[in-house]
């Protein structure tokens, strides 16, 4: 059987779901060994949970599903078998953190809590995930001594999982149609790996390494580059204007402390109207954006140790951890600027360790604010190497409430300072689409601004009123 195959299983209480799943992964091209229950008569979970165990080490399966009432007594069962590790989740983060940091073989469920929609996102979750951060498969390996299995080879580091079935072909036909209508797309790629990049006089004269595929130059390109996974992309320090779809880069925010739940509903709207990256707005207001943003591709984005950065590492962890249960994924924390301005980095790399934890266990984004205006350059260059250190996604400029906001110094130092490894969030003062730009073309893959209504207008070319709203 393939080394792709999932192996599934229940009591009478998880029949029904487990056949439910047994025809969605049927459908997405994965290979199911289906070891029991076949009815709803009554019968004990141990026997089949065994089975699913068996099949693992065996080898006959890849990954495993064992469903029973409440998916407790068949992660008992199955770790009971010598060298299978099984994982109880009840949520997509769960299923994501027993794969990540234990490595789990096994995934149970619980039938009586959850209903199919949810048992196909934790799956689908558990089985793209790997684990390949070197201390969880230590800590893997110290599980496996127990049992006295051998430790082995791990899969290579950051390595992504393989797709499968018709997510693969629908992946491969997508960069397909992607090169074929961009044929220069090759040259680029063939430059990369050392192949001759193109005929000389191609070359652009803003950077001189290009080869007219960066933002200003190859919109279309980058667009492309981008649906298919790509990301965000950077433009060089002196990069023309770049063109006009930037809502995608905007955080459209709102932290103002007399901000009304009105204010906050409207800022939902706008933002799925105008297909911003996400809203930022205090605390409080997340569980009403998780609710207003439900079904749209934009994220909901909190504060953590907002404005000032001076609570203890704990409490800032504690609230992190409350916002991704009320529904964000995304966190924008500041750090602890006095201890970095004492040259505390142990403090200060603590600080923001914590707080990375808490967002990666849920699958979150974490962005961590430096405060450029208050720090020396060689500061921030501190700043953004202890948050690199402590695994962030993105270093930020600016709270907007102290005394200036993102320049573009500050964002290409920035980017520097984490050797591109991060990505950069400007933030405070960028009130037009012209500052928008300069930040993007220094470095800058996200903007946080609260007039992105007004940037995203001005970006399509759309008159904006006198007096529109200019302030963070």
């Amino acid at each position: 059987m393939s080394t792709r195959a999932v192996v599934l299983a229940s009591d009478h209480g998880g029949f029904a779901l487990k056949e439910a799943l047994e025809r969605y992964l049927m459908g997405k091209g994965f290979e199911v060994l289906d070891v029991g229950t076949h009815s709803t008569d009554s019968c004990d979970y141990p026997v089949f949970a065994k089975r699913a165990a068996e099949a693992i080490a065996s080898g006959r399966a890849w990954r495993g599903v064992v469903i029973d009432g409440a998916g407790i007594g068949s992660a008992m069962v199955v770790n009971k078998v010598k060298g299978v590790r099984a994982g109880m989740a009840f949520n997509e983060a769960t299923a994501k953190n027993a794969r990540e940091h234990n490595d789990a073989h096994v995934l149970t469920l619980g039938a009586g809590y959850l209903d199919e929609a949810a048992a196909r996102r934790i799956v689908d979750t558990f089985l793209s995930t790997e684990c390949t951060v070197e201390r969880h498969q230590r800590r893997v390996d110290l599980i496996d001594q127990l049992d006295g299995v051998p430790t082995g080879p791990k899969p290579t580091k950051g390595a992504a999982p393989m797709a499968t079935g018709d997510a693969s072909q629908a992946l491969v036909e997508q960069i397909a149609k992607v090169l074929t209508n961009n044929p220069a797309l090759l040259q680029q790629l063939g430059a990369a790996g050392g192949m001759q990049a193109g005929a000389p006089g191609e070359v652009c004269t803003t950077c001189n390494v290009c080869n007219h595929h960066c933002p200003s130059n190859a919109p279309d390109a980058v667009r492309n580059l981008v649906t298919i996974g790509g990301g965000r992309v950077r433009g060089r320090l002196g990069t023309p204007k770049v063109p006009a779809d930037i809502a995608k880069l905007i955080d459209h925010t709102l932290l103002k402390a007399d901000a009304t739940y009105d204010d906050v509903d409207q800022l939902c709207v706008e933002a799925s109207e105008y297909g911003f990256a996400s809203v930022c707005v205090n605390p409080m207001h997340v569980r009403r954006c998780a609710r207003k943003l439900r079904g749209s591709e934009v994220k909901v984005c909190t504060v953590i140790g907002f404005p000032l950065g001076a609570t203890p590492k704990e409490v800032k962890a504690l609230e992190a951890r409350r916002a991704l249960r009320d529904g964000a994924t995304e966190l924008d924390m500041v750090i602890n600027i006095g201890a970095l301005k004492s040259g505390d980095f142990q403090v200060v790399y603590d600080d923001i360790r914590l707080v990375a934890e808490a967002a990666h266990e849920s699958g979150a984004l974490l962005k961590v604010i430096i405060e450029t205006a208050l720090l020396t350059d060689e500061e921030k260059a501190a700043a953004c190497d202890l948050a690199r250190k402590a695994r962030a996604d993105f270093v930020k400029t600016s709270t907007g409430f102290s005394k200036a906001g993102a320049t573009a110094h500050d964002v290409a130092l920035m980017a520097r300072a984490v050797e591109h490894q991060l990505e950069v969030k400007a933030s405070g003062g960028v009130r037009t689409l012209d500052d928008a730009n300069t930040m993007i073309a220094a470095g800058a893959t996200r903007i946080g601004a609260s007039v992105g209504i007004k940037i995203a207008k001005q970006a399509r070319g759309e008159k904006v009123a006198a007096g529109a709203k200019t302030g963070y």
